[in-house]
């Protein structure tokens, strides 16, 4: 599969080709959803406010993933005009995200009462740590933030260790992203039976803790106990952990099933009394004894080679440079060049209407006069506003 590259002023494709978003800039989850929504094939037109402080990471244009594929207007949102043009473009627009805190946008003006007025089938995402209301509503928060409320964080991790950060992938991107996708996509098809806008209230801690929803089903079956790394996927069960191996790497043991954790110490080999007793869990601190011991005894790549063409769901613990690289990948292309960037291709696939990989900004996707007028805005206007100052550079 070779995924074309686009830029936001290349027709696109897509199962959402001809969807318009507007993308408040913000850090974090909401560029990933704006991101996404664009490989799907949206016209994404990012509004990055004129007096925003610098970042404190600083990207070259080719690895900033929170403004490819998107057209980029700078506004002033101080000034009355600069609210009143982004009012008239949403009144084009199909979908509006914003990831700020609540009442940021109720103070620019442009909070959804407004905006929704102005365009009653409008979609209006909102994305917050903790949601628009409740006692931590507006408190400052991050991914760790979030999972520690949602008493996930205190359930990754070893007995006996501290909680471990999953990157920022849980409640950011997890919880924070992907629910504010699913969020504006379901009010998008209500939209389509009812011609009526929504506004969505997306909370990180609120989506995380749907992730874990089987988990809590766990808890209340009396299957999963609240202590951490003792249970089924925590580390607690031999069978489902890593160990390292002879070169000081690792490889991941995932063999829950019966069958195939028969087949992974037919391999290793296991004694068969470890098998016919797999959740016994007497037995587990012996098992576990006796599963790094053996794996110990070869590299990881060794191990990869026994078990690559099995069931037994072992597989090398590569690192993210080395997973580019993996057979896998290549062969579904999962990883593609951008420029000098090496990056994970548009997913999901659709067999139909191919996502377009998004490329870093052109000088057409930041100019003003370009942008408005794909916006639909009037040439006779376009030139009185870029003559006023409101654009920043």
């Amino acid at each position: 599969m070779t995924t074309p590259r686009t830029g936001a002023s290349t027709v696109k494709t897509g199962p959402l080709a001809g969807l318009k978003v507007i993308e408040m800039a913000g850090l974090g989850p909401v560029p990933l959803a704006a991101l996404i929504l664009s490989e799907m094939g949206a016209e994404v037109l990012r509004i990055e406010r004129a007096d925003t402080k610098a970042p404190l990471v600083s990207l070259p244009e080719a690895c900033d993933l929170d403004r490819h594929g998107r057209s980029i207007l700078k506004i002033d949102l101080k000034r009355p005009d600069g609210t009143a043009l982004l009012l008239r473009l949403a009144q084009r627009t199909d979908i509006l995200i914003e990831g700020f805190r609540p009442a940021v946008m109720e103070r620019l003006g442009l909070g959804p009462d407004i905006v929704l007025e102005r365009n009653p089938a409008l979609i209006y995402g909102r994305l917050t740590g903790f949601g628009q209301d409740g006692p931590l509503s507006c408190r400052a928060g991050h991914d760790i933030t979030y999972l520690a409320y949602a008493g996930l964080l205190h359930a990754i991790g070893r007995q006996g260790e501290p909680p471990v950060p999953p990157l920022n992938l849980v409640a950011d991107q997890g919880g924070g992203a992907m629910m504010l996708i699913a969020g504006v996509l379901a009010a998008l098809f209500q939209r389509s039976r009812t011609g009526k806008g929504e506004v969505v209230d997306a909370a990180m801690i609120e989506g995380a803790s749907m992730l874990a929803a089987p988990i809590h089903a766990f808890m209340a079956a009396g299957l999963w106990s609240d202590r951490r790394g003792e249970n089924l996927l925590d580390s607690g069960a031999p069978f489902y952990d890593t160990y390292e191996t002879a070169d000081g790497r690792h490889v991941a043991i995932g063999c829950l099933e019966p069958q195939f954790f028969a087949e992974f110490a037919a391999l290793l080999p296991l004694d068969q009394h470890f098998v016919r007793g797999q959740y016994d869990r007497t037995l587990w601190p012996g098992m576990r004894a006796a599963i790094a011991g053996r794996i110990s005894q070869k590299t990881r790549d060794e191990w990869a080679d026994v078990f690559g063409s099995t069931d037994a769901c072992v597989a090398p613990v590569l690192s993210l440079s080395e997973a580019r690289d993996h057979p896998q990948g290549r062969a579904r292309q999962s990883f593609v060049k951008s420029d000098e960037l090496r990056r994970p291709a548009p997913a999901p696939r659709f067999s139909h209407a191919p996502p377009m990989l998004a490329a870093a900004p052109t000088v057409t996707d930041c100019e003003p006069a370009d942008v408005l007028a794909r916006f639909g805005v009037d040439e006779s206007e376009i030139e009185t506003l870029v003559r006023s100052g409101l654009f920043g550079q």
